[in-house]
């Protein structure tokens, strides 16, 4: 647990939160800044900054996890889809540095877009990079 961290303070029942799920290895509460109605965030119970951070076992609980999360708000609200969201580092809209899943329910008529808009690549770009990514370690 990091002391300045909220999700860590939301998962050690310090901090206030709409907690909707929970389990041994994960939580699960409404965003307070929702995207949609019944958006929330599922988190590990563990501390890790990020998707890079985060144990494989912590990313398939929180995974598992944000499925369970979307079949409760689909029985409850039954929305037309759902986005599952993950933003690592503050380049990519990270606010809070504790690995966690949005889940979002989407609506046929809610105002949320693409955050790009889809294009086609050039075919000689996307090879070469795909090789830089083949080649590259982890």
């Amino acid at each position: 647990m990091a002391s300045d961290c909220l999700f860590c303070g939301i998962v050690a029942g310090d901090v206030p939160a709409q907690i909707v799920d929970s389990d041994e290895h994960t939580v699960a509460f409404m965003d307070i800044n929702p995207a949609t109605p019944g958006h929330a965030l599922v988190v590990p119970r563990a501390h890790s900054a990020d998707l890079v951070e985060v144990s494989d076992e912590d990313l398939e609980r929180t995974t598992v996890a944000a499925r369970r999360l979307a079949n409760r708000i689909r029985e409850a609200l039954a929305p037309d889809g759902f986005n599952i969201l993950n933003s690592c580092g503050s380049v990519a809209w990270q606010t809070i540095f504790h690995f966690h899943l949005h889940v979002i329910p989407r609506y046929e008529d809610d105002p949320l877009k693409l955050p790009w808009v889809p294009g086609p690549g050039e075919a000689g770009e996307i090879a070469a990079t795909a090789d830089r990514i083949r080649e590259a370690r982890p």
